[in-house]
């Protein structure tokens, strides 16, 4: 059993916290995703878990085992670094083979490991190359394989892709999952890119502040957002400040009156989803109103509208981009509309 347990866990350096009471549970097999902006406290975390930093406070089980004061060669934790953290001068079976031999493994089956290891990420024919010799995703591929040698309980992935071109980046992280996924090992990643998040993850956790912010799948926290930080962290939302005036209806500051789900009198921000918003809206539509187009952005599938609904209020409205559609043009105004349900009202504090 891989089943990761963390209860509580803090880190403090001093009077600052960067980790602050993170309870969770992964599952065995399970493809977790931290995911937050820079300085939030998911690559503290992932440290803690792979034995790099001390908690402060908390308690980490791997199959049931109290591995927090653990070193961690004794975890069985295998980590891919960001930056790789391949030594320059042995090839990429020597590295591969590193944690194997700092483990005592006889010499033949480490390099049968190693090769076992580099067939996975399809690097066998690399196996006498330096670091230096090899491409970025190359050495990300012979880094993914010094972590799989070692028979890992659970992959620790921190920021892995990061030092990739974007083309490069969609193909490998395809490749990642699937090889989890043919592996079934337990794997946490960090990231702070949304749309790497959302290809990979079982489930997500959105942090904040060293704190997590909402657990949940895809879908729940793109449609289901826990608070006004995830509604704009996962996904794009526009947010109009303004105040619930009751039954349903949200005032922005701006003085538009709109339909909303229904939520608590008061102070209010009102999120809005730019695929959410129609050109042309339908009959029936529980809002309707006009925009005034002040940008317009082709990007290929979809062209982005920016709107001015009001003074100092705009939306941002994304449309699909058919075969011989004519964008509007800019200072143009245009109907838009959507209805009730797409709107997502959250406390003026949040």
């Amino acid at each position: 059993m891989a089943r990761l347990e963390i209860a509580n866990l803090t880190k403090r350096y001093g009077a600052l916290t960067t980790v602050r009471d993170v309870t969770l549970d992964v599952a065995d097999g399970e493809f977790l995703v931290l995911l937050g902006p820079s300085g939030c406290g998911k690559t503290t975390t992932l440290r803690m878990v792979a034995g790099f930093v001390e908690p402060s406070a908390g308690v980490i089980r791997l199959g049931g085992r109290d591995i927090t004061g653990s070193p961690p060669w004794l975890r069985n934790t295998g980590m891919v670094f960001q930056n790789y953290a391949l030594f320059p001068h042995m090839t990429v079976a020597e590295n591969v083979a590193f944690g194997l031999e700092m483990r005592k493994v006889p010499k033949a089956e480490r390099e049968a490991r190693a090769m076992e290891a580099l067939r996975m990420v399809r690097m066998e024919a690399y196996a006498a190359r330096l670091p230096r010799q090899m491409s970025g995703g190359q050495q990300q591929r012979a880094a993914l394989a010094r972590a799989l040698a070692i028979h890992p309980d659970v992959l620790l992935l921190d920021e892995p892709l990061s030092n990739l071109d974007a083309k490069l980046r969609e193909e490998v992280r395809v490749e990642i999952r699937q090889l989890q996924r043919q592996l079934g090992l337990t794997t946490i990643m960090v990231t702070h890119d949304q749309e790497e998040a959302l290809t990979v993850a079982d489930r997500l956790v959105v942090m904040a502040e060293g704190a997590i912010r909402q657990v949940g799948s895809q879908q729940d926290l793109y449609e289901r957002p826990a608070d006004r930080f995830v509604a704009g962290f996962v996904g794009r939302s526009t947010f109009l400040p303004g105040r619930m005036a009751g039954q349903g209806r949200f005032v922005t500051a701006g003085g538009v009156d709109l339909a909303v789900p229904e939520a608590a009198p008061g102070p209010a921000v009102l999120a809005i989803r730019p695929e959410a918003v129609h050109l042309a809206p339908p009959e029936g539509e529980e809002n309707r109103l006009s925009g005034v187009v002040e940008f317009v952005s082709y990007l290929g599938p979809l062209i982005e509208l920016h709107c001015r609904i009001a003074e100092g209020e705009k939306l941002v409205v994304h449309v699909p981009n058919r075969a011989g559609m004519r964008p509007p043009a800019l200072g143009e105004t245009i109907p838009i509309g959507w209805p009730r349900a797409a709107g997502m009202v959250f406390p003026d504090a949040a």
